[in-house]
């Protein structure tokens, strides 16, 4: 059979070829990224209820890792993708309804959910 691919090109569009559009990344990193983040810090979250319910010493333990900067980054991160995760899921669920579907429009609310993400990230840090 002859060789229907002679330049070695991609037979097909590829990530090599095409930019991927916002929506894309809100889709990879809003959704499937965060969701696997915030059970990471689930887990951090749980040893260190754990560790208080353990004693003191396991709690001084649990404490000064958090309070270390793996764990002000860690937690730091963990609100971003909260709220990233949580404004991702409003546009998912607007979404289902079969509404705001477009080319601008979604692109409008990739832009709306990471200005809301950003302003209720600071929010957070203020409260805390």
């Amino acid at each position: 059979m002859a060789d229907m691919n002679p330049q070695g090109r991609p037979l097909s569009p590829h990530l090599q070829v095409y930019r991927l559009p916002l929506n894309a990344y809100m889709s990879i990193i809003g959704q499937r990224v965060t969701g696997v983040a915030m059970a990471a810090s689930m887990i951090l979250l749980a040893w260190y209820f754990l560790a208080l319910a353990i004693g003191p010493e396991a709690f001084a333990t649990a404490e000064a890792v958090l309070t270390s900067w793996f764990g002000i980054l860690a937690l730091g991160l963990s609100v971003i993708g909260l709220w990233l995760h949580y404004f991702n899921g409003i546009r998912h669920l607007i979404w289902d309804t079969g509404s705001y579907f477009g080319g601008k429009a979604v692109q409008r609310s990739a832009y709306i959910g990471l200005a809301a993400t950003a302003v209720m990230v600071v929010l957070t840090i203020i409260a805390a």
